[in-house]
């Protein structure tokens, strides 16, 4: 079969991967100039500085893609395992630890907040290893559920236990509010309520197996994400995959059920059986890929969507606080953050999350010499194709950002040398969201079920990436390639007759130049 795919994210790099090891034909357009999507670099000052995620966990799933593949991982990219799983302040005298040793944490955390808060800990962490465990196989790695019923069967009609260990239907503030007496231990448990671009103060307390989720293992790549989605596009091509890069799909051709192919900017026609959407559903949605495609899913209306964020990309002197790889410094009115983004304004006393590209997650590491490079994010509405950041306003964000490190301690050099990435620059990178960086926000029991899943409305018309189910993030992204994937596996098996398409008009890009392939 030929397979087209929009998009070289890592939803889009693995379902590339995993329909080559079937033999397939496949290309894979991407508009940017090389893979990963938002796992992408840019240039700050002499160097190359993530831009996107930075948090590797569930190696599992892409052990087995490269295993699949004849390759292991560990030959493709260089890992290691954090031993801190991420360091967090409050002021500068309150830091908290966790670490891959649970052991470890729960010791930490009754030396910061007192026995009972260990104690605590404890309950929580086994809380939430039993939500992961009811969900994983059930959710996370299956297909989309339709309905409540339909996930509730598959945990087991009578494995009630199991079914109220999610907590769908009570808040994640609520939920760590029942484990946690401290406040600032339920702000540092909440905020795993971000990971997926939502508030902890709306999304289900079924998020607490987040904690369980690094718990199991949080992985450094060095040259970051980045990395992993260049050693993806590596196996691709090893398999046959064709890459075409700067190269921008301009509509989907559908007549009916029947679909002819992508029509690039250029105009030509790349003929296809099968179509995958390694794109936010709302880009289909709301006409990005013309009128045929439009009809494929549902748009998210804009009060559902996640979080957008402020991001600086610096290459700058650091001093005081002493950084870890992950570092987390939370505001002291978590609330009003929240309210300050549900407002559509950024929040003017941020929590901010550091990520010190240059360091290993280690103990002892206190500072660095000369310059290093940092990802550093606050939290921001997804309103990039409503308001327009000026300078005046990016430079009071800035400020913000910088009185909040300062507060704990982290010194940044003045004036920081950065480049800011707004919801503007994330709208022009995921049109049509809004620069909503998770899809859909996590917001109420229904959220999961709201999302979009691997088949649309159109046959043989799939959709991959984090704004899909089961969800945002690095591990959930692939796992949504693969879904894609068997989807359409089992919907080209389930066909008695397979009928190839006619070529209407254009150019075949069965061979289409890959020059710009690297």
């Amino acid at each position: 079969m030929r397979i087209a795919i929009i998009g070289a994210g890592i939803g889009g790099l693995v379902c590339a991967v995993s329909l080559a090891l079937e033999g397939h034909e496949i290309d894979v357009f991407e508009k940017e100039n090389g893979p990963g999507g938002k796992a992408r670099r840019l240039p700050v000052g002499q160097s190359m500085v993530d831009a996107g995620p930075t948090v590797f966990t569930m190696r599992d799933v892409f052990d087995q893609l490269f295993e699949r593949a004849g390759e292991r991982l560990e030959n493709q990219v260089t890992l290691s395992q954090a031993e801190v799983l991420a360091r967090h302040a409050w002021d500068d005298k309150a830091q908290l630890d966790l670490f891959a040793d649970q052991q470890r944490s729960e010791e930490a955390i009754g030396a910061f907040a007192g026995a009972k808060a260990a104690v605590e800990f404890r309950s929580f962490s086994a809380d939430a290893a039993r939500a992961y465990t009811v969900l994983e196989d059930t959710f996370m790695r299956a297909t989309k559920p339709a309905t409540p019923l339909a996930l509730s069967w598959r945990i087991g009609p009578m494995r009630v236990a199991d079914q109220l260990a999610i907590r769908p239907f009570s808040s994640l503030w609520n939920v760590i509010g029942n484990h946690f007496s401290d406040p600032r231990l339920q702000q540092l448990f909440g905020r795993y309520a971000t990971y997926c671009g939502s508030s902890p103060f709306e999304a289900p307390g079924t998020l607490s197996l987040i904690a369980h989720l690094e718990q199991r293992g949080v992985w450094l790549i060095e040259g970051g994400i980045h990395a992993l989605a260049l050693a993806l596009q590596r196996i691709g091509e090893k398999h046959g995959v064709r890459f075409h890069f700067n190269s921008s799909v301009d509509s989907i051709r559908a007549t009916g059920d029947n679909l002819e192919g992508v029509v690039l900017a250029n105009g030509d026609l790349a003929a296809c059986d099968h179509i995958v959407s390694n794109c936010d559903p709302d880009a289909l949605a709301r006409g990005r890929f013309g009128k045929d495609a439009a009809r494929a899913v549902r748009a998210t209306p804009e009060r559902e969507r996640s979080l957008s964020a402020l991001v600086w990309l610096a290459e700058a002197e650091t001093d005081g606080f002493p950084l870890s790889h992950h570092n987390v410094i939370f505001s002291p009115d978590y609330i009003a953050e929240f309210q300050d983004i549900a407002e559509s304004k950024p929040p003017s006393d941020p929590s901010i999350y550091v990520c010190a590209l240059d360091r290993e997650a280690v103990p002892g590491v206190q500072s660095s010499s000369g310059r290093e490079r940092l990802q550093i994010i606050v939290n921001a509405p997804a309103n990039g194709d409503t308001h327009k950041y000026s300078s005046e306003e990016t430079e009071q964000c800035t400020e913000a950002m910088m009185r909040s490190a300062q507060r704990c301690g982290l010194k940044l050099e003045r004036p920081l040398p950065h480049e800011l990435l707004t919801p503007n620059a994330f709208e022009q990178l995921s049109p049509s969201t809004g620069g909503a960086i998770y899809g859909r926000a996590s917001h109420g029991w229904a959220a999961s079920f709201r999302r979009q899943g691997a088949r649309t409305k159109i046959p043989w018309l799939y959709c991959a990436g984090g704004a899909t189910h089961p969800g945002a993030g690095v591990p959930m992204a692939a796992l949504s390639g693969l879904q894609a994937a068997r989807s359409l596996m089992e919907d080209r098996a389930s066909t008695p007759k397979f009928h190839p398409v006619a070529t209407a008009g254009g150019t075949s890009m069965r061979s289409a130049k890959t020059a710009s392939t690297r």
